[in-house]
């Protein structure tokens, strides 16, 4: 080994150590970023570029990579808050948001803890948003009210290269005492549209009942008035004939009348007792005569 060191030139080394320097000068200028990642280059401790996915070169010794910063969409943890609802409820509020980096140099120099600093905008933001709403509204409009948190979340973190992705209600729990007094309110609200119902149904019992009985009405009188104009028709036919053939028509219709009236009698059970004037039996006579003589 000695005899290796003896043999080499003092010319060969200065090669050596000069082609080991530009090797290290390359691949400390060379940086490989990550695609989920940007790199934060500083200059003398000054901001100086931000290194993308890929291959890129900095000036070695002079540029330093000092923040490696991922660019994946993060989650806070899920964060409870108390809020008054503008009725004077209390409510606990569990909210989630999601956000990503997309200017590493303001959130590295402008912000300490990033997580932190969001949690506690979305807390303001969410007991003054809450406190503008009653509890209904807030139970009824949640997707809305979920908006306007990340609309307003966005527009504080804005300063800070953070893009607010979504943001998220996950529950509004109540104390004991409002839950009770909502469910009491509830059974009310159940009970009285079972009334409302029940009388509704009455009403409607009452009407088609009326309408039933009007409906019967007019056709009792419909009826009524068919019969009275046959009724008349029938006066007005034999009027006509008395008219035109004499009293003989008037007498024709009468015999006409008591062989009916004979008739019915006949069609009887037999048990009646019927008092017949003295003169019936001449008068059954005359008019068999007349229908005799008719035919």
């Amino acid at each position: 080994m000695d005899q290796f060191f003896s043999e080499i030139q003092p010319g060969t080394v200065i090669w050596l150590l000069i082609a080991i320097f530009v090797i290290s000068i390359i691949f400390r200028g060379v940086r490989i970023v990550p695609q989920s990642e940007k790199h934060v280059v500083e200059r003398f401790g000054r901001l100086h570029s931000v290194l993308g996915p890929g291959i890129n070169f900095v000036v070695p010794f002079l540029d330093k990579v000092k923040h490696r910063i991922s660019i994946l969409e993060r989650q806070l943890p899920t964060a409870s808050q108390d809020a008054i609802t503008k009725d004077n409820v209390l409510v606990q509020v569990d909210t989630s948001v999601f956000y990503r980096i997309i200017e590493p140099e303001k959130t590295v120099y402008r912000i300490r803890d990033v997580d932190a600093a969001i949690a506690t905008t979305v807390a303001g933001i969410v007991r003054a948003e809450i406190g503008k709403m009653d509890l209904d509204d807030v139970q009824a409009n949640r997707s809305q009210l979920i908006d306007t948190i990340k609309t307003s979340v966005e527009d504080a973190v804005d300063d800070w290269g953070i893009e607010v992705t979504r943001a998220e209600i996950l529950d509004v729990n109540l104390d004991q005492a409002t839950r009770e007094a909502m469910l009491q309110q509830l059974n009310a609200e159940r009970a009285r549209r079972a009334q409302v119902t029940e009388a509704e149904g009455q009403k409607r019992a009452v009407e088609l009942q009326a309408d039933a009985q009007l409906y019967s009405a007019e056709q009792i009188a419909k009826a009524r008035r068919i019969q009275a104009e046959a009724e008349a028709y029938a006066t007005a036919v034999v009027a006509k004939a008395i008219t035109e053939h004499g009293i003989e028509a008037a007498q024709y219709q009468v015999a006409l009348k008591q062989v009916e009236a004979l008739n019915a009698l006949g069609a009887g059970s037999g048990s009646q007792t019927i008092v017949v004037p003295a003169n019936a039996l001449e008068a059954f006579g005359d008019a068999f005569k007349m229908l005799k003589g008719n035919k």
